[in-house]
């Protein structure tokens, strides 16, 4: 399991995750907006993507409504 800590950003031109900078925190441009959930199951998919695990693998720990979350990946071993 890890637990990674994102700051995000909605309503961009195209989605994409960096990785951490100097402050630890990754960073997520995500097209879609913070309505109904659908920016928040954007990060999901793009984070599975990422780590190269389902996107049941991934679930927002907290800052469900809020721009700064932390993701919690439980990789396959």
């Amino acid at each position: 399991m890890k637990i990674i800590a994102d700051e995000v950003k909605p309503g961009a031109r195209q989605s994409s995750l960096a990785c951490p900078g100097p402050d630890g925190m990754w960073h997520a441009e995500l097209k879609s907006l913070p309505i109904d959930g659908r920016a928040n199951r954007e990060l999901i998919a793009l984070v599975a993507r990422a780590f190269g695990c389902r996107k049941s693998a991934v679930s927002i720990k907290s800052g469900q409504s809020g721009r700064i979350k932390q993701v919690k990946i439980a990789l396959d071993r």
